[in-house]
């Protein structure tokens, strides 16, 4: 079947799906394959649940009117895409970066939400199945697109630019995350940029941090708009004035007071008061939008809870963000508890990036720091109570919860620590 037939079909029906559990009436069934699972399998019973079609790939479960026999049906809901993404030729903008996509991505939604009608990436389905979705969930009443792109090896941003095709696009920033998929900083750096060679290319635009030495070299051959603190040259000018703990700023004389903390998220909002004014949002509206947005999904959310508060930043962690995370937490007031876990996908570098975190952890003027997984427990320190514990559980069953009152407690670590649970424990 030709992709401009399936799309016809697509049309018709309500939404895709890839897992049986959420099916809803009438939706589009792919039957993706994994390591451990075969979506094909799955395919009669997408159809008795009510979806309209199922897309399989293996010819004996190609058994029913309504399924539908691919050669490849991850590469077939790519293409789909594609074809969906020229068929409504929706303005795109794709962001990618070391930290902070999901948040900036957030931000961006939320300003041009005031006046477009968006799509954008839900949660962080970024990769070579979730971009696809996303562009799949766009409707012919969708204004503009915005679309997350992660990577963790060379090429994958390149791919996902292709299938995409954004107009515009942006890089949050180039950090120690992923070192052992691209190979170092360098890697990261190479990696990334395949958003700028895309966009170049193709001759579309760039939206630029001014203060990003990196940023600007890489775009000096296309066409850009900057934003950031006042300098020459820039589009928009964006001006930090403080975080304490949240991040206030100012842009066209109107100074805007977040509910992020720390000050590299202003970089974020910055980014997303220069999209909203390159897409003419009005600027109380894009005020609005920065001071209503509410972090969650255990990303620098505050809790209080009984007489502590909580920087709850779970989500993820590597070194660059750990590093910006914990020089943030130490202009915090009071008595200050930092609970570390291990940052993951760091390969060779995993030793040392971890001791860095550690020296730089014990150098601030924190009360007490918790390190917690098994790089961190094998990383040197010089503090004479030794608060290092190999796994969650060596913490949860070690660690003496009933001290922890009347303090500020940064809690973070990569996403497979869980670091969350320990609110479960305070």
């Amino acid at each position: 079947m030709k992709t401009s037939q399936l799309h016809a079909l697509f049309l018709k029906c309500n939404a895709v799906s890839t897992d049986t559990r959420n099916i809803n009436k009438n939706d589009m069934f792919f039957a993706l394959k994994g390591e451990n699972f075969n979506g094909n399998k799955y395919a009669e019973s997408a159809l008795n649940k009510g979806a309209k079609y199922a897309i399989v790939d293996e010819a004996k479960y190609n058994n029913s009117p309504n399924t539908i026999l691919v050669d490849n049906v991850l590469k077939t809901l790519q293409e789909l895409a594609s074809f969906h993404r020229n068929y409504l030729k929706i303005p795109i903008i794709a962001l990618t970066g070391s930290n902070g996509k999901t948040t900036t991505k957030e931000l961006i939604n939320a300003v041009l939400s005031k006046k477009y009608i968006t799509t954008a990436t839900i949660g962080n389905l970024n990769n070579h199945i979730g971009v696809p979705l996303t562009l799949l969930s766009m409707s012919k009443d969708t204004e503009i697109c915005i679309v997350e792109m992660g990577a963790n090896h060379q090429k994958e941003i390149e791919f996902l630019c292709q299938i995409a095709q954004p107009d515009y696009g942006y890089i949050t920033n180039f950090g120690k995350a992923h070192l052992e998929g691209f190979g170092g900083i360098e890697g990261v750096i190479k990696g990334k940029s395949e958003m700028y060679n895309y966009l170049i290319s193709n001759n579309k635009l760039v939206f630029v941090n001014a203060n990003d030495a990196i940023q600007i070299d890489k775009t000096m051959t296309t066409k850009r708009y900057i934003f950031g603190n006042a300098t020459e040259g820039i589009d928009i000018e964006v001006t930090f004035l403080e975080a304490q703990p949240f991040v206030t700023c100012k842009y066209d004389n109107l100074e805007i007071q977040s509910q992020l903390i720390g000050d590299y998220n202003f970089n974020n909002i910055a980014a997303a008061i220069a999209i909203g004014h390159y897409f003419k949002v009005n600027n109380e509206d894009i005020k609005n939008a920065i001071e209503g947005y509410i972090p969650s999904n255990n990303r620098s959310q505050i809790i209080t809870k009984n007489s502590n508060k909580i920087i709850l930043d779970a989500y993820n962690a590597n070194p660059s963000s750990m590093r910006a995370a914990l020089l943030n937490f130490e202009k915090q007031s009071g008595k200050k508890l930092a609970i570390l876990g291990d940052m993951f996908e760091l390969g060779n570098e995993a030793k040392k990036e971890h001791q860095n975190i550690a020296d730089l952890a014990y150098s601030l003027d924190l009360n007490q720091v918790v390190l917690i997984g098994e790089n961190f427990y094998n990383s040197q320190t010089n503090s004479n109570v030794k608060m290092q514990y190999k796994s969650f559980e060596d913490f949860k069953n070690n660690f003496d919860f009933s001290k922890i009152k009347n303090q500020t407690i940064l809690i973070k670590g990569s996403r497979g620590m869980a670091l969350e649970r320990i609110l479960e424990l305070l």
